[in-house]
């Protein structure tokens, strides 16, 4: 491991009646720390944090974590941070490999294959493809192993400037009251023009990847055995009862996909990110952001769950090799290994989303036979 975990316990103090919360009642030499968020940037943080033998509290606003089925593609680099951080067997108990996979126009010809087959030879290990219930679920797991952190629900903060801790992590997601707090309003939330509707399929169609049309685009992953996740893209004022007509006479599953899910358990949201990008992820000395509470992202890439992993076990890393007393230069290490790669994938995908979803298909499709080997 890059760090090991000192002392057993540590205390979670007491909670202020207004949601802000104190310093953690134990005297650690390794420093307080509290997470704002538990999502899997922030329970990740928590871990690492926690095996390097800081206190840690993690401050969760919603009164419960939503357990939806959504999947998550994690890369061989994630995974070796999961690794790191103790996860990575639980990681791969309830992941599936995902090596074949198309880019293909709506009458089902195939324009270019995804570049799994690649990563995989370039990594020795393959993709894998999680659900999102099961990482959290793995996530809270190590952190129960590890003892001495409880994450505290119902923590909405009116001021996060009041929280009195060595370090202060805001992983509370695109609306960060963290990263508004301490960072100022320049860098804000901004939406592309498309919102996706997510849902999972209680049978396997053998054919993965996304299949691009005219301003919209829909796609397909294996989740588990029996089932698979699907995603469409389409101009926001479409509505859930004109889903199925958006993408009706595309080639076979698309259509099937849709009329074999349950309307009730589609999950609708806005495609986002924070523009324009950061000058830091870090600020006074104490303050740090991970996840998409520093560089939220549309989910062209899939590189959203990937790119919060690697920002925590980062952070942690570098806390853990630095020390309390060294935290100031442990947070610029961190925001110099991590700023500029997050922000390049943030870039890419959003560049993505544009090509994806032209209204000019036939050209983009062209581009992409020129482009692909």
């Amino acid at each position: 491991m890059a760090y090991d975990r000192h002392g057993e316990n540590s205390g979670n103090g007491e909670n202020s009646e207004n949601g802000d919360n104190g310093r953690s009642g134990e005297n650690n030499e390794n420093g307080t720390a509290v997470v704002v968020g538990a999502g899997v940037g922030g329970l990740a943080t928590a871990i690492g944090l926690r095996r390097a033998g800081w206190s840690v509290r993690v401050l969760e606003g919603r009164a419960a974590l939503e357990s939806y089925g959504t999947a998550f593609g994690i890369h061989p680099t994630a995974q070796s941070a999961l690794d790191r951080l103790g996860v990575g067997e639980a990681l791969r108990a309830r992941a599936l490999p995902y090596r074949r996979a198309h880019i293909r126009r709506t009458d089902g010809r195939v324009l270019a294959a995804l570049p799994l087959e690649r990563v995989e030879r370039k990594a020795g290990r393959p993709e894998l493809l999680v659900a999102r219930p099961h990482l959290i679920d793995a996530l809270l797991a190590e952190l129960g192993r590890l003892g001495g952190v409880d994450v505290e629900y119902g923590q909405r903060l009116s001021d996060p400037r009041t929280l009195d801790a060595d370090l202060v992590v805001g992983a509370d997601g695109i609306n960060s009251v963290v990263r508004t707090a301490h960072f100022g309003t320049r860098s804000g939330v901004r939406a592309v023009g498309t919102v996706a509707w997510i849902g999972i399929a209680g049978f396997e169609t053998g054919i993965y990847g996304e299949t691009w049309g005219d301003g919209r685009f829909f796609g397909m992953t294996p989740v588990e055995p029996g089932r698979t996740n699907w995603y469409a893209a389409v101009p926001e004022a479409t509505t859930a009862g004109e889903l199925r007509a958006a993408f009706e006479g595309w080639h076979d599953p698309v259509p099937r996909l849709l009329a074999e899910t349950d309307p009730a358990t589609w999950i609708r949201y806005e495609m986002r990110h924070l523009h324009p990008a950061l000058p830091a992820f870090v600020t006074a000395g104490r303050i740090a952001l991970v996840g998409d509470a520093a560089h939220a992202m549309t989910p062209n890439l899939g590189q959203g769950a990937c790119t919060a992993l690697l920002d925590a076990e980062a952070l942690a890393r570098a806390v853990a090799a630095h020390g309390r007393t060294g935290l100031p230069a442990a947070l610029r290490a961190y925001d110099a290994e991590r700023r500029r790669s997050a922000q390049r994938v943030a870039l890419g995908s959003r560049t993505l989303h544009r090509f994806v979803t032209t209204r000019r298909p036939a050209l983009r499709d062209a581009l992409i036979g020129l482009l692909t080997p």
